[in-house]
């Protein structure tokens, strides 16, 4: 049986290798994602005191940690029973919307555009944000540049540092924002709009009004019908910071609504011994392999999950992209606002840059917001409310991220468990990838073009690697494989665990 290795996968944080295993005739008999790096962040946490876990998590990922420490923010105020003050949750959103904005931005210009901007096929040398700027123009290149700066000037100034953020604490925010910092807040996200505004005129240009690259989207080589997970407001329409968890079946019938500390009840994760990266499922489905299907328990959590689940947007220019994409596919509505969901998963990156414009707009009413100034941002916590558990949760831009954390009486962590944004995907991703792969690879030996196509399907996932990697229970199985000169075995070790 001929194998063929991607090694390693391009343009994603952390590593990956995807192997693809072809029959006798050519073609594709199975494929496997390999996640072969470990972080172990669930492990080493315990035994640290739990008011660190916001600055140790965002140090996972140098791309998300501000995800991380809003997440593990959250998840402290439950384990010290400190419910945040109004303004410390809007302080909180504000930092989280210039996240997303610089976060999408990066996966459109530099990850996942340049396959529709310079082009699939194009060279490897020509596809990255170098050709992405030559074919788009230094002007465009240089506003991708000044919106990922004025948004990491507001990251900065509001989470304390330029990377990873240090304001978050148990029961609210280190820090007030002066009226000057609010002026500038307001300044950002009105240009942020303006960005999206284009970012997503780009996207019609190149993508939509081009017949080949719209055959692609609409195709079924990037098709799976999963259950489709996100986090939902009081109007059930899509929040990154906070509400509920809800999750619709592959015809977008609702399966279940839940609180995010009622995850347990609902989410179940699965280990293979090939990988490091959990597979969650939901648990009243059950696993049964890696299918699509209304009988598999597979779900994705990515940004077109999060329109699939959601009764509209809650921006009024968000919304009306929302509603001409679904219309585009042809999708029936369900409610007076919800569609039937969209499955073609290159959607993903049209999905993305509504989100970009969504946080573009969150952000702004939130700086307009009378409020926001208020030196009233922490609520202190009291020791006899301290409970020992706490479970926090936000959209990252890649998925539902969760954050639970459990202490003895000294607040010294006992136990941590996190579920991560593209932790929730690697089903649907490991699926994405197969499927690509067989109907892309049909009996001839693949050049590199068709290969970035195959990549293209966990690309559109924009995964990131780092955060997911935490493998559960924390073992860490190993060979070591001793070989002399010319390659022959001489002796081999294994740990299990």
């Amino acid at each position: 049986m001929a194998r063929i290795t991607i090694d390693p996968v391009t343009r994603l944080e952390g590593h990956g290798r995807i192997d693809i295993f072809l029959n006798d005739q050519g073609g594709v008999e199975n494929t496997y994602f390999q996640i072969p790096e470990l972080r172990g962040f669930e492990q080493f946490c315990v035994g640290r005191m739990a008011e660190e876990m916001p600055v140790i998590t965002n140090r996972i990922c140098g791309v998300c940690p501000e995800a991380h420490h809003i997440a593990a923010t959250k998840a402290l105020d439950g384990v010290f029973g400190a419910e945040p003050t109004a303004v410390a949750k809007k302080l909180r959103e504000i930092l989280y919307m210039a996240f997303f904005v610089t976060d999408h931005t990066t996966h459109f210009y530099a990850l996942g555009g340049p396959d529709f901007i310079v082009g699939p096929d194009a060279p490897p040398s020509e596809r990255n944000i170098l050709g992405v700027a030559r074919t788009v123009g230094l002007e465009v290149a240089g506003e991708v540049i000044a919106c990922r700066k004025r948004n990491h000037e507001i990251i900065t100034f509001l989470g304390g540092k330029s990377i990873h953020p240090v304001a978050g604490v148990p029961g609210g925010w280190s820090r007030p924002i002066t009226a000057e910092e609010r002026a500038q807040i307001e300044d950002t996200a009105r240009k942020n709009i303006e960005f999206a505004r284009f970012s997503l005129s780009l996207f019609e240009k190149i993508v939509l009004k081009n017949p080949v690259y719209l055959e692609m989207v609409t195709s079924d080589i990037y098709l799976h019908r999963t259950y489709s997970m996100g986090t939902v407001d009081t109007n059930n329409q899509a929040n990154f910071y906070d509400g509920m968890i809800r999750v619709v079946d592959p015809e977008g019938n609702e399966f279940a609504t839940y609180p995010p500390s009622d995850y347990r009840e609902h989410i179940a994760e699965r280990v293979e011994a090939w990988t490091y990266l959990k597979y969650p499922y939901l648990k009243k489905v059950g696993w049964k392999g890696l299918t699509d299907g209304i009988g598999s328990g597979v779900y994705t959590a990515t940004p077109l999950s999060r329109l699939n689940v959601s009764e509209g947007m809650a921006t009024p220019l968000a919304n009306a992209e929302y509603q001409r994409m679904y219309e585009a596919f042809g999708c029936k509505k369900i409610t007076a606002s919800r569609y039937e969901p969209i499955h073609h998963r290159l959607a993903t990156h049209w999905a993305r840059l509504i989100e970009l414009l969504y946080a573009s707009e969150r952000m702004l009413e939130l700086a307009l917001d009378p409020e926001i100034t208020s030196s009233e941002t922490r609520n202190i916590p009291d020791p006899s409310r301290f409970t020992g558990e706490g479970i926090g949760s936000v959209e990252a831009p890649r998925g539902t991220l969760t954050h639970h954390f459990v202490t003895d009486e000294r607040g010294v962590l006992t136990k941590v468990n996190m579920i991560v944004g593209t932790t929730n995907n690697y089903a649907a991703i490991s699926m994405s990838i197969k499927r690509a792969a067989e109907r892309l690879i049909t009996g001839n030996a693949p050049d590199e073009a068709i290969l970035n196509r195959v990549e293209m399907a966990f690309r559109l996932y924009d995964p990131c690697l780092s955060c997911a990697t935490h493998f559960l229970p924390g073992k860490m199985p190993l060979t070591v494989s001793i070989r002399d000169s010319r390659g022959g075995m001489l002796r081999e070790m294994r740990r299990k665990g």
